[in-house]
């Protein structure tokens, strides 16, 4: 399949075009020629030497990866990103990276797929960015005691050995889970807005602790890598309906 007919596609489905004055990734095609033939297709959360250099041992011709080379340009070519677009150029392996928009994809993204695992219901766009949302927000299908949400994001997410952090300051019962994957506490007022009793995200800044203490409301800290994974691998079950060969790259971070 031709580079530009996969680029377009996951433009469309992803809508990337509706992000771009609201992110500073530049989402879509980053590193490609005008044409090029696409056989087999990698798939990682970061961009990155080592996923770089295992895209290349898998034989494969095309990355994609939630976190690029290019947030607002690069001013010179030189040092780390000089060594990180080297071997895409010379080895003529293309890279397609989707940052808010995989984030907000109400059933590709990785929000989504957080609430997959949480077995959330009655699910609706959360974490207004702009115009657009980059999380979702939804109703445990029965209410949840605190350690057991906590246990099921640890069972099930790629913590790289890491436990899941918890700010416990919310109820006895969790009914109502807002979501914001990577770095998502500075939706913590939306999420008391919203009425949720938790909000999962990767990381935290300081003054989250006494600002969830606060407000009354569980957070947990799955780790930004952890919780960015599921949009990437829902890509690769996409591609793999097109007919094209795929290879995720796991590289979990534990942050």
């Amino acid at each position: 399949m031709e580079l530009t007919t996969i680029a377009d596609r996951l433009d469309e489905e992803l809508r990337t075009a509706d992000y771009a004055d609201l992110d500073a990734s530049a989402n879509g095609l980053q590193v490609g020629p005008d044409s090029g033939e696409i056989t087999h297709v990698a798939f990682a959360v970061d961009g990155v030497a080592e996923t770089f250099d295992r895209a290349l041992e898998a034989d494969a011709d095309l990355l994609v990866v939630h976190h690029g080379l290019s947030w607002g340009g690069f001013d010179r070519v030189t040092g780390r990103t000089y060594d990180r677009l080297e071997p895409l150029l010379a080895n003529d392996l293309a890279l397609y990276v989707s940052h808010l928009p995989l984030d907000g994809h109400q059933e590709r993204g990785n929000a989504a797929g957080v609430a997959d695992v949480l077995d959330l219901e009655n699910r609706r766009p959360f974490g207004a960015l702009g115009p657009e949302y980059i999380g979702q927000c939804g109703a445990a299908a029965e209410p949840l005691d605190p350690d057991t949400l906590r246990e099921r994001l640890e069972a099930t997410l790629e913590t790289g050995g890491q436990p899941v952090r918890h700010l416990e300051f919310g109820p006895d019962e969790i009914e109502t889970v807002a979501i914001v994957t990577g770095s998502g506490t500075d939706w913590l007022d939306e999420a008391v807005d919203a009425g949720a009793d938790a909000l999962v995200t990767g990381e935290g800044k300081g003054k989250v602790y006494h600002e969830a203490r606060e407000a009354g409301i569980h957070v947990y800290l799955a780790g930004h890598y952890a919780t960015e994974a599921f949009g990437v691998r829902s890509l690769q079950s996409l591609v793999e309906e097109w007919g094209l060969e795929t290879t995720y790259l796991e590289v979990p971070t534990g942050l």
